[in-house]
């Protein structure tokens, strides 16, 4: 009887889980750790959402250096609309939506036009990536989407 109700158990887990990688969309979303498709099977718990992976071996270099891929987790958190932008990730300000620009697939919107072309004169994508999903401008721009 125990083993049943344990295997019944495990079979609603499972269930769960896939409804829950169902609801994020990953067409089009990279790895954060290699430049390929993410997969809803590849997946690590990240500031209290999901972060997905192409393979195991990325989820353990994640695991083992997060703070190297933060930035990519963060943007991919955005992608994957499980966060949302609140603030300008600069100042923290109101946004002005007439500021927003296209990243990466995502939309980035700044309090004025100076945080703008802060963000437009960055060297390049790299520079863009580390300035507007850096932890702290996450923090400040950043939050997790209500369900």
């Amino acid at each position: 009887m125990i083993r049943k109700a344990l295997s019944g158990l495990a079979v609603l887990l499972v269930a769960a889980a896939t409804v829950v990688a169902a609801e994020v969309n990953l067409e089009g979303v990279k790895c954060v750790v290699a430049p390929k498709a993410a997969t809803a099977s590849k997946v690590v718990e990240y500031k209290g959402s999901k972060v997905y992976f192409c393979c195991g071996g990325c989820v353990g270099k994640f695991k083992a250096n997060t703070a190297k891929f933060a930035e990519k987790a963060n943007h991919q958190l955005v992608a994957t609309k499980q966060f949302t932008q609140k603030a300008c990730p600069f100042s923290g300000g109101d946004l002005n939506e007439s500021t927003a620009v296209k990243f990466a697939g995502t939309k980035v919107a700044f309090c004025c036009n100076n945080c703008k072309g802060k963000f437009a004169g960055a060297k390049d994508d790299a520079a863009k990536l580390k300035l507007a999903f850096s932890d702290k401008a996450f923090a400040k721009g950043f939050a997790k989407a209500k369900k």
